[in-house]
């Protein structure tokens, strides 16, 4: 297994400029998934930052100070939640989730972008699938007033609504880049 961070891609696909194969007049969206994710990854650095400020808190007062942390570990899973979530799509931008490389060594250039076609297509369907349920369970918890079983009981609507969002933005990533591929198997056909 490798990280893959497009060590199989076009350097145009290094997140910072758009696909050459994906169409004009998708390019807006590209672009505007650039800036985005720029901004989410951001914020999640931040959120990585503000759950281990939180968690550090947290052992200093148990230990020392003999204090109730009951608030502290859903405050830094919020957190964590969101920077995992959110900035799913700035990963998928430079194609570095976790891919198994063997089966690719093995197959020839053609099929192995056939491959990562069908890769692309489907991780779409499945991430917005998982794009939906989020959403509708975020319109539950928010509908309902769900809260965590803790005796601070945050709503629940924040991380679900964080999940949501980040999974949408994953799923418009993957629309984009599928699209681009798509285009470049047919360029190659051709």
């Amino acid at each position: 297994m490798s990280a893959g961070l497009g060590a199989h891609l076009d350097p145009a696909e290094s997140g910072d400029t758009i696909d050459p194969a994906t169409p004009r007049w998708l390019q807006p969206l590209a672009r505007a998934l650039q800036l985005v994710n720029r901004a989410v990854t951001g914020l999640g650095m931040v959120a990585l930052l503000a759950a281990s400020v939180v968690l550090t808190y947290s052992v200093v007062s148990r230990y020392f100070l003999k204090a109730s942390t009951d608030w502290q570990d859903e405050a830094a899973v919020f957190c964590l939640v969101g920077a995992t979530f959110m900035c799913g799509a700035f990963v998928q931008s430079l194609r570095g989730h976790i891919g198994i490389e063997a089966v690719a060594s093995l197959l020839s250039p053609g099929v192995n972008r056939v491959r990562m076609c069908l890769v692309d297509i489907m991780s779409f369907a499945f991430c917005s699938f998982f794009a939906w349920k989020s959403w509708t369970l975020l319109h539950e918890a928010w509908v309902d007033g769900q809260t965590t079983s803790s005796s601070w009981a945050p709503p629940l609507w924040i991380p679900y609504g964080l999940m949501a969002t980040g999974m949408s933005l994953l799923s418009l990533q993957l629309l984009v880049q599928s699209i681009a591929t798509v285009n470049r198997l047919r360029a190659g056909a051709s």
